[in-house]
């Protein structure tokens, strides 16, 4: 199987971007922005990455910072535990109110203003969301990933965990390299995809196993 054939099995078989997993299209919009936000702070905790997927689904109740902000610290703690992000509930919904409360007295809510005040500058988009409570290093690059699909200038963005499922996969373990394999439109499932080949024993098998 060439490169190119082995990437568009694998986006086939993998490429559900974490965003469409939680429920909601991403789309260069204030509240698809902010779920995304929202999603990525979740997967920054040492939790597995389905517990915070559903607990993102649960939190689709309050899809915007004002929401965010609006709802009560119990309300926020209800929605993690029905999504069982059980462990880190109580920290994380007082996180969530905190950001909220950044994003709307810093840009409004919107996501975008922050986009803009970076000027297009990858490294700047980092500097800023690296503000925002309980959004580590991991959910920066998960942001990013995801944020590719609408915010041309991330791309491409192939962090190191989905560098590590391309040499998984016997594929370049270099982002550029790796462009050149798939559309840009696909570059963020392609992304989510080989990230989900360095969590789910056995996917990369199944993906290779002949018809």
């Amino acid at each position: 199987m060439s490169e190119q054939a082995t990437a568009r099995a694998i986006i086939r078989e993998a490429g559900t971007s974490y965003a469409a997993q939680a429920g909601f299209t991403l789309t260069d919009k204030p509240s698809q922005l902010y779920r995304l936000l929202v999603l990525s702070v979740l997967l920054s905790t040492r939790i597995k990455a389905e517990i915070a997927v559903s607990a993102a689904r649960e939190l689709g109740a309050f899809p915007t910072a004002r929401r965010m902000r609006e709802a009560t610290w119990q309300q926020r703690v209800d929605a993690l535990g029905r999504g069982s992000y059980v462990r880190y509930d109580e920290s994380t919904a007082t996180a969530l109110g905190n950001g909220a409360d950044l994003l709307l007295d810093k840009y409004g809510g919107d996501l975008r203003k922050l986009r803009k005040e970076a000027g297009g500058d990858v490294r700047r988009i980092k500097e800023l969301l690296r503000e925002v409570p309980n959004l580590g290093p991991v959910g920066i690059d998960i942001f990013c990933r995801e944020a590719q699909a609408v915010w041309p200038e991330l791309r491409p963005y192939f962090d190191k965990k989905a560098l590590s499922g391309a040499e998984k996969a016997g594929l370049p373990k270099d982002a550029g390299r790796l462009a050149e394999l798939v559309d840009a439109a696909d570059y963020a499932r392609f992304s989510a995809a080989l990230v989900r080949l360095t969590l789910e024993k056995g996917l990369l098998e199944e993906i290779k196993a002949p018809a």
